[in-house]
């Protein structure tokens, strides 16, 4: 919780908020996040399973799994067009890396994994800074009208 003068506000409100997310991409952002065996705890456990690749594609990692979106939409019980905005939405965000993966049968898919929660944190602090200057000059204009 980070508490702001009148008001509480939880982390993830305001990566949902910075990031400008809706309800399934912050579901699509937390099955990244917590995507592995390492990653829960009893405190913080795994909101969703590990992602089981579809047989189009090798994951590259198994570290850091590499996920279609077809995988992404049966995992999360979300429609698939839904899922594509959402990795879409995170990936223009630089929150998500892409990958086109060729199929022998000709084709493509384009399989997704997260960059590192450091990179995320100076996305959102960069945002979060962006916020303080903006209100910054507002209170000056504020200050200034007498």
């Amino acid at each position: 919780m980070i508490d702001f003068a009148c008001k509480e506000f939880k982390v993830e409100d305001v990566i949902k908020c910075a990031l400008n997310l809706s309800r399934a991409d912050l579901k699509v952002l937390k099955y990244f996040l917590n995507a592995g065996p390492e990653k829960g705890t009893d405190e913080n456990p795994l909101l969703f399973s590990a992602p089981t690749p579809s047989s189009a594609y090798a994951p590259p990692s198994t570290n850091n799994p590499w996920v279609d979106t077809e995988t992404l939409s049966r995992t999360l019980e979300l429609d698939l067009s839904t899922v594509q905005r959402s990795v879409k939405k995170l990936y223009e965000k630089e929150v998500l890396q892409r990958s086109q993966q060729n199929l022998e049968s000709g084709g493509y898919v384009f399989i997704y994994k997260i960059h590192s929660k450091n990179e995320i944190k100076n996305i959102i602090m960069n945002i979060v800074q962006g916020w303080a200057e903006k209100l910054g000059k507002e209170l000056e204009q504020w200050e200034q009208r007498g």
